[in-house]
Formats: C-alpha cells, structure tokens, sequence
C-alpha cells in the first residue's frame, strides 16, 4: 500500500513541477511514419492567428497533465495547421480547432464542446475498450451511476453482438457500450430472450428489435439522447443526427409563470406519453433562442413551443394557442399525420435567404457594436465592385478605340499598296 500510495504522491509531484509543455507534444508530418501502430493520440490541430485555438491552449496542457497523472494510454499532442499541412490533410481538418483521436489507425472527430471536461470525456471513452465488460452487480451499478445512457449487450457470442461492435466503432465517439451476463443484471431488469442490446436512460430500460427498430445502428443513433432534457445550441444541433423531431419548449432565464408552464408541460407529455412519442420526438426546453432565431430567420417568441426537424433545418409551429396538454397533443399528433406543414428546410431558396440573413444579423450587431467598423466592412465591398466595373469600362472604350483605328487606317494601307503596284508596272 505505501508503495502504491508513495507512486501516486510522486505522480501529482511531476505534474505540478513540469510544464504543461512537457505532457503535450508538437506534431509535424512526420508524425504518422514516426509514431508507434499501438499509440493511442489526443491531437488538437491549430492555427497561429485563431482566437479559439490561444483560448483552448491551456485546457489542453491541463488535460495532457491529468491523463498523464492518471496513468492514461492516451497521449496528447498538438500540430499547428498552417505549417504541418500533410498532417492536417491526412485528417482532413477543415477548421480550427480541430480535435481528434487516433486509435489503430482509425480516426475520431471530436465534435462536442471545447471544455476540459467534455474533450477528457472523449478522451476516456475513445481510448479504453470499444465494448467494455461488466463481470458483477457491483461494476454494472457502478456504470449505471456514472452514465445516464448506456448501451449494453446481454448473452453470449453471436452474429448480433458483432453488430454490437461495429456499431460501438463509429459511435463510440457519442456514447458509452458495455457487454454483461443475464445474471450479472439487477432482478428487476427483465430480458425476455437473448441475446439482447438494451439501453438503460431516463431511469427505465427496453430493449432492441429488429423488427420493430430495424437498422441497430441507426437505433442507437436515435436511442443515444435523453427522451427530455435542458438543451443549449451544441446539443440541440447535435440531436439532428438522429433523426427525430425535437419539442421545445422556449423559456427565459427567470422562468416566467408561462415559461415554467411551458416547461412542465412538455415534461408531462414526454413523460405520461413515451410509448406514443418516443420513436418519433426527442423533448426539450431551452433559455437560448439565438440558435432558432437563425433557423426560422427572424425572432422566436418567448415563451412559446417550437418542433424542430434539424436534419432538413425545417420548423413546425402551433396553429393556435397551446394552453393544455390536449392542446400540446393535438400539435404533435397534428405534425405526425401532415395536417400541421413544415416550414423553412434547407432548399437552394431557403439556403440563399439564410446567407442573407446571416449576413444582416451580422452587420447589425457591427454596427450596434463597432459602427465604423461597419461601415467601412459595407463600403469596401462596395467601393471594390465599383472600381472593378469601371476599370472593366475604360478597359472596353481602349478597346473600341483601337479597333476603331485600326479600322481607320486599313484603308490607307491598302491605297499604298496599290500605289506600290502601280510604280512598279
């Protein structure tokens, strides 16, 4: 025990002596020839003149610092962008900061919010095992308090379990798989054949059919959020890659009687109407509406009900005044079988008029903010468009005149000619 307790004592010691420098590695594009096949790497990929990349560099030598101290497999480096461009191609980096990880040559984006919490998460998770085993109550009541979604494979080798892991290689990324015995599960967890895949949230269990669910990748896709949850803008995007609707409910911050109102009924009907709703609706409240104010271009009252489709950027709102639960019910079911249209969605029409108004709503905040700023970002443009058409018009009159001359002197050219011709008959 001394032994142990003296390593750990030295362990904490390093990392509060040595830099953070020394636990997080400057990459180049040598790194992928260079590196062991078996490493398991954290990289950060930046760029000098990004604001979120400076903002980001200290998490990130904390984070080195603790996976260092914890003894974590995980290596942690960073390679900036803009110098080491093979690497940045070989992961395909489109902005910064980019986040992935790199295990057996297969590559995990990391999409989730850039706090040390959420990228020590994603690092945890990618970098254990795909599918980790529960062998006892013990371990599986302890997964159970540390995750609120857990996918969880019951029986013995089979075809469904090695769909089990495949699935776990692309999502491993969003969530937690885990494999265990039927006797290992509480009584009060009843399977009844295997094997199985159960998902355990929202403080309740069921389990996967074919049949019924089809695809059991696609099923955990959808299956991988809570049925109601307290959503910002990161979250709220993210839950268009499964597919479902989302109720919100918008309230302000305070949560005003009508905001709290909103709120308890979209978390009634989640909750008294799952078997109804849940394969179609993901529900929600937020106290942020910049997100949606984007979607449908314009602003979102508040406190109100909104259904987003965010996989085609489309929003349903309530034909009237939604004040019960039999109010709320006839919207969704009103969505659910066409009576109630979409707006919005993401048509070539729809697309150009965003831009438009992405574009408005940022040199409005300019302007409110930095009004000089906005006007030279609007009269450069404009005074760069305006230059270019009249150099292209002076360009075009040059032109015209030396046509113009030399058309004029063709025929003067020719009377010599023929003078030529004359002098020497």
């Amino acid at each position: 025990m001394s032994a142990t307790r003296n390593a750990v004592l030295l362990s904490a010691l390093i990392v509060l002596v040595l830099p953070g420098d020394a636990f997080v590695e400057e990459l180049d594009d040598n790194f992928m020839e260079s590196r062991s096949a078996d490493d398991v790497w954290l990289i950060k990929f930046y760029a000098p003149w990004c604001s979120f990349c400076k903002q980001l560099d200290p998490v990130w030598h904390q984070i080195g610092s603790e996976l260092k101290s914890l003894g974590s497999p995980v290596n942690v480096g960073k390679a900036d962008g803009t110098v080491s461009t093979g690497l940045a191609r070989e992961f395909k980096v489109r902005g910064y900061p980019a986040i992935f990880m790199l295990k057996k040559d297969v590559k995990y984006t990391y999409s989730g919010p850039r706090t040390k919490d959420g990228i020590m998460d994603f690092a945890n998770r990618v970098g254990g095992p795909l599918v980790r085993s529960l062998r006892s109550l013990q371990l599986f009541q302890n997964a159970m308090s540390h995750h609120d979604i857990m996918f969880v494979y019951v029986g013995a080798s089979s075809p469904l379990k090695g769909n089990f892991t495949s699935a776990a290689e692309e999502l491993i990324v969003h969530t937690y798989f885990f494999s265990t015995t039927r006797d290992v599960l509480p009584k009060a967890v009843s399977i009844p054949s295997l094997p199985a895949v159960v998902v355990f949230k929202d403080g309740t269990f069921f389990t996967f059919s074919e049949e019924r669910d089809g695809n059991l990748k696609s099923w955990i896709n959808r299956e991988r959020f809570p049925h109601y949850s307290k959503l910002d803008s990161y979250s709220l995007y993210a839950t268009g890659e499964s597919g479902k609707l989302v109720v919100l409910a918008l309230v302000d911050d305070g949560l005003c009687d009508d905001g709290l109102r909103y709120k308890h009924l979209v978390e009634k009907v989640s909750a008294e109407h799952r078997d109804a709703y849940s394969r179609d609706f993901i529900f929600g409240y937020m106290e942020d509406s910049e997100y949606l104010n984007g979607l449908v271009m314009g602003e979102v009252a508040v406190p109100s009900f909104i259904v987003v489709n965010l996989s085609i950027d489309a929003y349903f709102l309530p034909p009237g005044t939604v004040e019960t639960e039999r109010h709320l019910l006839d919207f969704l079911d009103g969505i659910l079988d066409g009576s109630i249209p979409s707006q919005g969605g993401n048509s070539i029409g729809q697309r150009v008029q965003r831009v438009f108004y992405d574009i408005w709503v940022t040199l409005t905040l300019v302007f409110s903010q930095a009004p000089l700023l906005g006007c030279f970002l609007v009269i450069l443009p404009l005074a760069t468009v305006t230059v270019s058409c009249y150099l292209c018009c002076k360009n075009r009159r040059s032109m015209s005149d030396d046509d113009d001359d030399a058309a004029a002197s063709a025929p003067s050219l020719q009377n010599r000619q023929k003078r030529a011709h004359k002098k020497s008959d």
